[in-house]
Formats: C-alpha cells, structure tokens, sequence
C-alpha cells in the first residue's frame, strides 16, 4: 500500500471509531445519568526514509465526555436523587469506588442505598448509607443530609474530580478517576427527580449521516486509488 492508501485508511479507523460512539450515544438517549462521549481527531507526523520528507496521520483515539447538565426529570420516588450543577455520586465497585450521576436509587436486602446495577452508594466518609426499613419517611436536603422521619442519618458522598478531563468511562454511566477527590462545595440535590442523558438523538443522527458520508469518500478514494495502481500496474506489465 503505498502512502495515499495509508493516510486515507487512518482516516477510516478514526471514522469508523467515531462512528461507533455517536451509535452507542444514540442507544444511551434515554439512560439516566448516561453522557455523551465523542472522539478527537488528531494529527500524526511520521518520518519517511527521504531526506526532509514527512507523512501526515490521521489518529482518533482520545475521547471525551460531555459533561453538561442532563434534563431533570421528577419520578415522585424518594429514593431518586438528581444532582444540579457538578459533581458525582460515590458508589462501591468491586474494584473500587466509581462515581456516577445516575440517582436512580433503591433499597437492597440489607436496607442499603444501591444503584440501578445493585452498587452500594457512599455516604461522604465512604462508608455505605443505610436506611431503616421502619422509615415512614425519608427526605434529602438540597446539601445531601439524609434524614429518615426528621432523625439526620447519612449525607451523600458528593465529589468532583480536580480534573475532569481526565475521568475515565468504566462502564455506561460509571466513571472512575485515579487523581484526587474534593467535595463538592454548595452542593445542590434535587430529590424525587433524576438527571436524563445529556444525549441529543437529533444532533447524533445528524451526525451519524456525516459521518457515513465521509467515510463513502474515503472509501470512493480508496478505490480509485487502488484502481489507480492497478491500471499502471497493467501498463507496465505490458510494457515489458
């Protein structure tokens, strides 16, 4: 293959991962707390065995989170916590804690606070929040304290990382981050709702046709490259 086949097929892997993603967000419209991820295309400069001579890359692998606020939606169910402004949930994995923004909570067999995926949610000294099956009531305050009939029991486990940038996806609606935490300062908790995907389906189909479309060109160019090489290929043949 020569250099044209390379640069134009590095372009196609970055389309085809791009691709993959604006999918996968499309699928995500309506999970809770899911957010929108996209790609990053860069350039890649490699050195050719000529003197001064240079090839131009395409390469696609950093992507990124889109971490603007969901829609909140009001579900009526106390246990359902929606976060307004930033920060995330700290939750239990097996391998360690994780942060989300999905508030769609429920009570597991121990009385405790999990996620939709059965994960134990934090209170803000790590430890698991517990709720006493005996509540009549249980209410939230907008800083997180978890009260259970006016007695204060537990306050989420609010966290920000310092850089953002820098959370990596585990999971659909997980994130996990090996630098420091800090609390969230003036958190603002909306209980009985929960955060919607910050997914635009119109925007990701519009994208997703933009995307096939470039990648038909590239295809288009691959082709008449390779029928290119095959013609002069013939040529010579005949020639010799």
């Amino acid at each position: 293959m020569d250099n044209t086949g390379y640069v134009a097929l590095t372009r196609q892997v970055g389309l085809l991962r791009e691709m993959q993603l604006v999918a996968n967000n499309i699928a995500n419209a309506s999970t809770t707390g899911f957010r929108r991820e996209g790609v990053l295309f860069a350039e890649v400069i490699a050195a050719l065995p000529v003197e001064g001579g240079n090839l131009s890359m395409a390469d696609a692998r950093v992507r990124y989170t889109d971490r603007a606020q969901g829609v909140l939606r009001e579900t009526g169910n106390p246990l359902d916590m929606a976060i307004e402004g930033p920060g995330f949930f700290s939750v239990e994995t097996p391998d360690g804690t994780a942060l989300t923004r999905a508030g769609a909570f429920s009570l597991n067999a121990q009385s405790e606070l999990v996620t939709m995926d059965g994960l134990r949610v934090l209170d803000d000294g790590g430890a698991p929040i517990f709720i006493p099956p005996d509540a009549a009531r249980v209410s939230v305050a907008a800083d997180g304290t978890i009260s259970a009939d006016n007695r204060p029991l537990a306050r989420f486990g609010l966290v920000t990382p310092e850089d953002p940038a820098a959370l990596n996806r585990r999971d659909g609606v997980l994130f996990v981050y090996d630098g420091p935490l800090s609390p969230v300062e003036a958190p603002s908790l909306r209980q009985g709702f929960v955060e919607g995907s910050n997914v635009s389906a119109v925007s990701e189909i519009t994208r997703m046709i933009e995307v096939q479309r470039s990648y038909e060109l590239g295809q288009k160019l691959l082709d008449q490259e390779h029928e290119r090489i095959s013609g002069v290929t013939r040529t010579l043949g005949q020639r010799a």
